[in-house]
């Protein structure tokens, strides 16, 4: 189960949620928290739901399918945070994995409240934070004041001393062009992923990996080996990024779907009913009155 903003552009939010879990393997049960005004390249505004809109949606659905995994992205207001821990509170048993973005995008005052709310309410439930390292250092540690910046055990050690056992650091930077993604509690690192750095500007990525974390835990993987798999997946998906609009690029969650290259096949080797099928082209979307 996953609560998360609507994104119109494809981007993040519940469209990022819904195909990297399902890409997984893993049934998604969506519930919408409100939505974004934005496009590929910046996020304009966000309209929330109300609480009561969002418990029921939730509620219907905890009532009839077994969650297996509960995964909290962005989800617009204090009161929604609350509403979602009176929930998670009721099914302490099923892990929780929050995600927090990057929310500069927003109001001063209202990033404020919402992570006040989001550790006083959300991290005392929350199995596995995620987050970049440079959101999360101004999060959890905004007066570090040591010459290094701050190591995942660090953030995690901050983390655990608001109730949370595990934390994933993404975007550690590493001399030349690669990155670190660790997961870490505060005793020891317990995996580590360095991938190249991608030049492109990407959206979506945290909560493609937060849902595919979410949902190969829930598919039955351990701790370490959902780590692992859904980096490798997210880096798959980054490889295979595409830009839909004149903004950033998204990440391609289905790239395994993609059609093989049939640049270099003979006709001979070409499926023959594809060279029968005729050409279908579609009207233009002309109206006369």
């Amino acid at each position: 189960m996953t609560f998360n903003a609507n994104d119109p552009s494809g981007a993040g939010g519940l469209a990022a949620d819904i195909t990297a879990i399902a890409s997984v393997g893993a049934h998604a049960l969506p519930i919408v928290t409100g939505t974004y005004a934005r496009d590929t390249a910046a996020i304009f505004d966000h309209f929330p739901f109300d609480e009561e809109a969002v418990t029921e949606q939730a509620r219907a659905v905890l009532e009839d399918a077994e969650v297996q995994v509960i995964k909290v992205g962005f989800v617009g207001s204090p009161e929604t945070l609350g509403v979602i821990a009176g929930i998670a509170a009721d099914y302490a048993d099923i892990p929780l994995i929050a995600y927090m973005p990057d929310l500069s995008w927003w109001d001063e005052v209202d990033i404020d409240l919402y992570l006040d709310a989001f550790k006083e309410l959300i991290l005392p439930q929350t199995t596995v934070l995620v987050g970049n390292h440079s959101t999360l250092w101004r999060w959890l540690l905004p007066d570090w004041s040591m010459q290094r910046s701050p190591a995942a055990r660090d953030l995690a050690r901050a983390a655990h001393e608001l109730g949370v056992p595990y934390t994933l650091v993404t975007g550690i930077p590493l001399p030349g062009q690669f990155i670190d993604n660790v997961l870490a509690s505060p005793q020891a690192v317990l995996g580590s992923e360095q991938f190249e750095h991608f030049e492109a500007v990407f959206s979506g990525a945290g909560d493609t990996l937060s849902a595919a974390l979410a949902a190969l835990l829930a598919s039955g993987d351990d701790l370490p080996e959902a780590f692992t798999e859904a980096l490798s997946y997210l880096d798959r998906c980054l490889d295979g990024g595409f830009r839909p609009g004149m903004g950033n690029v998204v990440p391609d969650r289905l790239f395994w779907a993609q059609a093989e290259d049939t640049a270099n096949t003979t006709p001979d080797e070409t499926d023959t009913d594809s060279l029968l099928t005729p050409s279908l082209e579609l009207p233009p979307h002309d109206t006369h009155h």
